[in-house]
């Protein structure tokens, strides 16, 4: 395997790549896997690259929280 974008890889390939990132999570998790799975079903299907996923992700999930913000590194305050 050349790397991990679309046009460098199967389809086959790209699952493998998606399965041993997330690792075994099934026996730690509460039905959270098949959320992860779900998350990267794009870049399995070769619709978008894995960098695209993760910072939609990231860009939800900082954007998406409203509430106080952390004013010092809480040491000694």
């Amino acid at each position: 395997m050349a790397g991990i974008r679309i046009a460098q890889t199967t389809r086959e390939e790209r699952e493998r790549i998606v399965a041993q990132s997330l690792g075994e999570m099934e026996a730690a998790c509460d039905g959270c896997a098949a959320g992860l799975y779900e998350m990267y079903q794009d870049y399995i299907e070769g619709r978008r690259e894995l960098h695209e996923i993760n910072a939609s992700f990231r860009a939800g999930y900082v954007s998406g929280r409203t509430g106080p913000t952390r004013t010092g590194c809480g040491m000694g305050e």
